[in-house]
């Protein structure tokens, strides 16, 4: 069972017990709770955050939790909220017309699924490979440091920059960007939304992969612009199709991920690199470089390939990471990093929209960098994702073969799936939930129509090889349901 079904299961069980107790009589001390149901500290403290939350009891420090009092007279009616669909639209001359931000496909990920279901949808590490106990070292060290709350440079701490720097330059670092070029971010997707939002105007074309990572798709949809789709192959974005795009709608931005693209995995070949900048030098164009994998690279992944930011002396190239994906959700620090007049636009844009990311963030993320916990921790989440990921490509062939799956990427989160033709995604993907696995649709990952049905299915968000092998079984018995008559969905026997 995980924490979080725990949690629900004992909040349910306290809510009940609490109509026994008078408004304001104390509850069972949290070390009662912890050895009547014999769970953990931590399952009792959220459980009683979660009826607190719901006014159901009242937690006084020190003293214990307390049933809470009744509430006051019932609330009154909703208001009319109608009038905002006209104040949320756009005025033309033929009248209003409705504008919306689509979230959907960054929701999937963001989203907990309820108790019991087996996470395939995850774009996080789970639990057990997130260094939990460094981070809590890290925050406490960087909380003793002399004005760690005090209000950091806007750009972020010099020492911060420097060490995103040198990521970023590799061994030698000698075309690589320096600390001066780099601002610390609120993590990838804040650094995604300013670099869009500096580049490109409104209504202006911007050119991404196809297929490519929705959060993106859905910041530049929200600043007012138009995504144009590049396809990919298993060497990458293709050099021909980019150049023809550029011809076609006189883009001045494309959005890339070189190193293990989300979703397909592709590595951009070697002789592809140097292609692509050169091409959108010669239009006239930046390069947003996506580097948001590159310390999730496994332990099979050999010698990766430098970013393209590592030698781009004509400022081409704004890249961008952060440490979130291989550390927590809330460690939310990333870098964008560029030469030139642009930096001054990027630089504008982030102090309008954040001001500046908290100090003690900054100094926890330099504290955790800087540890002898980190290398470590790269090297075990490099060993775990490995076999995870064989694990799930060996239970999907053998369970599901009719899901096709793309070469398996030797980086990153997750595998990338084609279903047979004729398979209602939406119809699969809600077979998959009943049955008890959360898998993410490969629709929001286009931004003109898909060649085909996809699936993106994770194996980091996973506890382990046995919850990756159920949840195959789990999704077996979805595509049983949803897919169509003889394209493998049946059952298969088990081996």
């Amino acid at each position: 069972m995980t924490e979080r079904s725990s949690v629900a299961d004992l909040a349910r069980t306290l809510r009940e017990e609490v109509d026994r107790y008078s408004p304001g009589e104390r509850l069972p001390s949290s070390r009662a709770l912890v050895e009547r149901y014999r769970v953990s500290p931590v399952t009792v403290s959220r459980a009683l955050a979660q009826l607190a939350a719901e006014g159901v009891v009242v937690t006084r420090p020190g003293a214990g939790a307390y049933r809470a009092e009744p509430s006051g007279p019932a609330k009154p009616a909703p208001g009319d909220t109608s009038w905002q669909e006209v104040a949320l639209s756009v005025q033309t001359a033929a009248g209003p017309v409705p504008r919306s931000v689509d979230a959907s496909g960054v929701l999937v990920t963001l989203a907990e699924p309820p108790p019991g279901v087996i996470e395939f949808n995850g774009g996080y590490l789970h639990p057990s490979l997130q260094p939990e106990r460094a981070l809590a070292a890290a925050l406490a060290r960087a909380g003793r440091r002399p004005g760690a709350w005090n209000r950091p440079p806007t750009d972020g701490l010099f020492e911060l920059r420097a060490w995103f720097a040198r990521q970023i330059a590799g061994p030698g670092g000698e075309g690589g960007p320096t600390g001066a070029d780099v601002l610390i971010t609120a993590g990838g997707q804040s650094a995604l939304t300013t670099a869009l939002r500096a580049l490109a105007p409104p209504g202006a074309p911007v050119l991404v992969e196809s297929p490519t990572y929705p959060g993106m798709l859905a910041v530049a949809r929200a600043a007012g612009q138009r995504p144009v789709p590049v396809p990919v192959d298993a060497d990458g974005l293709r050099p021909e199709l980019l150049a023809a795009a550029l011809r076609a709608t006189g883009a001045r931005v494309l959005v890339c991920q070189p190193l293990f693209q989300n979703p397909t995995g592709a590595v951009l070949a070697r002789e592809r690199r140097r292609e692509v900048v050169r091409i959108a030098r010669e239009a006239g164009a930046f390069v947003v470089e996506d580097d948001f994998a590159r310390s999730l690279a496994h332990e099979d992944a050999g010698a990766l390939p430098p970013p393209l930011a590592a030698d781009d002396p004509d400022g081409v190239v704004v890249h961008l990471r952060s440490l979130t994906k291989i550390t927590s959700p809330s460690l939310r620090v990333g870098a964008l990093a560029a030469r030139g007049p642009v930096l001054e636009r990027l630089r504008a844009i982030h102090v309008v929209d954040q001001f500046f990311v908290p100090r003690p963030l900054q100094e926890a993320a330099l504290e955790l960098v800087g540890s002898p916990a980190w290398p470590r921790h790269l090297r075990a989440v490099a060993a775990a994702l490995r076999p995870r990921r064989d694990h799930l490509a060996a239970e999907l062939r053998r369970q599901v073969p009719a899901l096709v799956q793309a070469a398996a990427p030797r980086g990153g989160f997750h595998l990338w799936v084609r279903a047979p033709e004729g398979t209602d995604e939406a119809a699969l993907t809600g077979a998959a939930l009943r049955a008890g696995v959360a898998v993410t649709p490969g629709r929001p990952y286009f931004c003109a129509e898909p060649p085909a049905v996809h699936l993106r299915l994770g194996f980091a968000a996973t506890a382990g090889t046995a919850e990756i092998t159920e949840g195959v079984r789990r999704l077996r018995t979805a595509c049983a349901q949803a897919l169509p008559h003889g394209a493998g969905g049946e059952e298969q026997a088990p081996a």
